[in-house]
């Protein structure tokens, strides 16, 4: 009885370092990781290294040091302690391999990593434009800048060399992915001056400030330091498909404060309020039956928009281009210069109409 009660003491002692031997194995080692490990051995074939696994890890000779040596003793030694960078992971035979070499890139990601979960701000270099942003460089890695992510909204050839203050977006090592955003930086920052900036604007004030963003429906001016919105309708007096057909980006521009939020800090700008405005410019020039030249602007099922002054339009309904049933489109064609007559002239309410089917009663 007594023997088999120490036989079963011995299993469970057995069993037991077993489980344990079998634990102290069970690391889980990934592809980027970085881990601790002790020198073995040295071979030509390569260096064994003791990172607590089935097996010796294998670091091959030219994973050893970026700078040529004669022989990897120069370099390591049997005894050193000291981190490796896991090149792959366990082969059938459960081998790892590693780079020394590897570690401060491996560690430059893990400061990135750091920086993300911290939501610390970078400095970064633009090297290269691509398809969809730009190529930075930091920590001798490179990441990437989505357009949507620029506060340009557009890569372009002047943010070459240029220093970007950056928030990290994604860092993944195994990918070799590092996605950064200009935007979410700028917009930590901004959020902590506009408040001061706001307060100290007034409407009708006038300020230079910089264009960094053309949209459809406007364009967003740096001043002092925040970024202010030109909508399309305030750039100029006559109409524009586009900002672009009169701003370009880094263009410095004087502008007039329009409106201030002060609750939200934002600030809406014009420009073609920097201008006299045409519409009073046009007072005592026309007048009601009076037959000028007008350039077509637009055309529309209910008639044509033609420009008479420069950021001036009136309306040439299609009831006035001629009897009968017209068809604005068939009878007029944009760009062209035609002659009409002022039918309705009422400046200080911005409405003039015209006609050509008048203009031809006229002449008879």
């Amino acid at each position: 009885m007594k023997e088999a009660t120490l036989s079963k003491q011995a299993d469970n002692y057995t069993d037991d370092f077993v489980k344990l031997l079998e634990e102290s194995f069970n690391h889980e080692f990934k592809t980027a990781d970085l881990v601790e490990g002790t020198v073995v051995k040295i071979e030509r074939s390569g260096i064994l290294i003791d990172v607590g696994g089935k097996t010796e890890a294998l670091l091959p000779l030219r994973e050893l040091a970026n700078l040529p040596f004669e022989k990897p003793e120069d370099v390591i030694s049997v005894g050193d302690k000291k981190k490796f960078y896991i090149l792959r992971e366990e082969n059938e035979e459960g081998q790892l391999t590693v780079s020394l070499k590897k570690v401060h890139h491996a560690q430059n990601w893990e400061k990135l990593d750091e920086i993300r979960k911290n939501e610390e701000t970078l400095s970064v270099k633009v090297v290269s434009l691509v398809k969809g942003g730009v190529i930075v460089e930091v920590f001798d890695l490179k990441g990437f800048v989505p357009a949507s992510q620029l506060r340009t909204g557009i890569p372009h050839e002047s943010l070459i060399d240029q220093e970007l203050s950056v928030k990290v977006l994604e860092s993944d090592p195994k990918r070799n992915k590092l996605i950064l955003s200009e935007k979410l930086c700028l917009a930590e920052e901004r959020k902590k001056i506009a408040e001061e900036i706001v307060t100290k604007l007034e409407e009708d004030q006038v300020i230079e400030g910089e264009v960094v963003r053309l949209a459809d429906f406007g364009v967003f001016i740096d001043i002092m330091g925040i970024d202010g919105l030109l909508p399309i309708s305030e750039i100029s007096w006559q109409r524009i498909k586009h900002p672009s057909d009169v701003l370009e980006l880094g263009q410095k521009v004087k502008v007039k404060v329009l409106n201030i939020d002060k609750e939200l800090n934002r600030v809406s700008l014009s420009l073609k309020r920097m201008e006299e405005n045409p519409w009073v410019k046009i007072e005592g020039q026309f007048k009601e039956g009076q037959v000028i030249k007008g350039v077509v602007n637009k055309i529309t099922n209910f008639g044509a928009f033609i420009n008479i002054f420069p950021g001036v339009e009136a309306l040439l309904p299609v009831a006035e281009i001629r009897e009968g049933n017209v068809n604005p489109y068939e009878e007029l064609n944009l760009n062209d210069e035609i002659e009409v007559i002022i039918k309705r002239f009422a400046p200080q309410e911005r409405r003039i109409g015209l006609s050509i089917k008048d203009l031809s009663k006229q002449t008879l």
